[in-house]
């Protein structure tokens, strides 16, 4: 299969990846750091899943946000 790829097709396929990674990484640690399961990131480069993803995060009760004391 990769005989039949060539070259200009590895580099797309390189930069895809790379791509990929650029979304995923900061997905993941934004639903680390919200309380929720960093396999939620993936979502984020899948067409339309990323805007359920979204809608999800935001309207979801956060797990790790607490109270915070008032200050007067």
């Amino acid at each position: 299969m990769l005989e039949q790829v060539g070259m200009p097709g590895l580099i797309v396929i390189l930069f895809m990846a790379v791509m990929a990674f650029i979304v995923i990484w900061p997905a993941t640690t934004i639903c680390r750091r919200l309380g929720f399961s960093p396999l939620l990131g993936v979502f984020a480069v899948v067409p339309l899943a990323n805007l359920i993803l979204l809608w999800y995060v935001a309207l979801s009760p956060w797990p790790r946000v607490g109270t915070a004391p008032r200050s007067v």
